[in-house]
């Protein structure tokens, strides 16, 4: 019986369809690892602290705190929010902490699981995912916390705060986006933490996240056209009861991360089995 030849040779095409359904696939089967590692790391994060759970907002709350100080006592002159004071700077660097930790997510995610990553095959979109269980988890504490916060400045209950959790939804998904296309190189290089660490900072002042938006000036066609003017604005319009006045702009940049999404993930599961060889070797 003749015996059946089969020819091996290098797949030349990348086929995104494909890649595409596989990480999402084994996204969804790692979903109780992905759960395990969350809830590790976090019982590891808060074990051995004694403010423990408080350094979710913590940042947040100093950063709006010496803003209000700066305010009050006439150091620096904002202009009018139409808000408590407190209430706006608060929402803002809250809502920035929430950006920030979602594109750090995935690479500090990948970082920490590099002793294992080097020893042991499994799905690395868990990584992925047992980040976004850590972002939803310390998100909803500062959520609470803000919440508390509007009704302590009187602002009271608005029906649209309903809505603010998908907002929130938002800011992750579009965080986590930026996040899966600077792992790669942030895992090679770690040049790239600390680039991300101070452009963060730089951004945070041509974003309306402790004072509005100028009515005149350069400053005020930077805001504008920053991505991510929409999403702290319309967070923090849905929190006081405001019309979101840039909804619009909001959707178009939810929707436009959706396919860089899909693009991240593909990129960043090319990647990782690539980078962790190079770690390993």
């Amino acid at each position: 019986m003749a015996l059946e030849t089969r020819i091996y040779q290098k797949e030349r095409t990348i086929k995104f369809g494909a890649l595409l359904k596989a990480s999402l696939g084994d996204m969804y089967q790692s979903r109780f690892l992905a759960k395990q590692l969350a809830e590790r790391d976090i019982k590891a994060m808060y074990r051995q602290s004694y403010l423990g759970i408080v350094w979710a907002f913590i940042m947040p709350l100093t950063t709006a705190a010496v803003w209000v100080f700066l305010n009050s006592s006439g150091t620096i002159r904002l202009s009018d929010t139409g808000i408590p004071y407190p209430v706006y700077a608060f929402s803002g660097t809250l809502i920035w902490s929430i950006i920030v930790s979602s594109i750090n997510s995935p690479m500090q995610s990948t970082q920490a699981a590099k002793g294992i990553l080097t020893k042991i095959n499994f799905p690395k979109e868990a990584l992925l995912l047992s980040g976004v269980y850590k972002l939803l988890f310390d998100s909803s504490i500062k959520i609470v916390l803000l919440v508390l916060f509007v009704f302590f400045y009187g602002v009271g209950f608005q029906w649209s705060l309903l809505l603010f959790p998908i907002a929130m939804l938002g800011a992750i998904v579009f965080g986590t986006t930026l996040g899966l296309f600077l792992t790669p190189m942030g895992l090679l290089y770690k040049d790239i933490g600390k680039i991300i660490t101070f452009g963060m900072q730089f951004l945070m002042y041509v974003t309306p996240v402790v004072y509005a938006i100028p009515k005149t000036g350069i400053m005020r066609t930077i805001m504008i056209w920053n991505p991510i003017t929409p999403i702290v604005v319309t967070a923090r319009d849905l929190v006081v009861g405001f019309t979101p006045e840039y909804i619009n702009y909001f959707l178009i940049v939810l929707v436009g991360c959706i396919p860089l999404l899909f693009l991240g993930l593909i990129i960043y599961r090319i990647s990782i089995p690539i980078i962790v060889e190079r770690l390993s070797a």
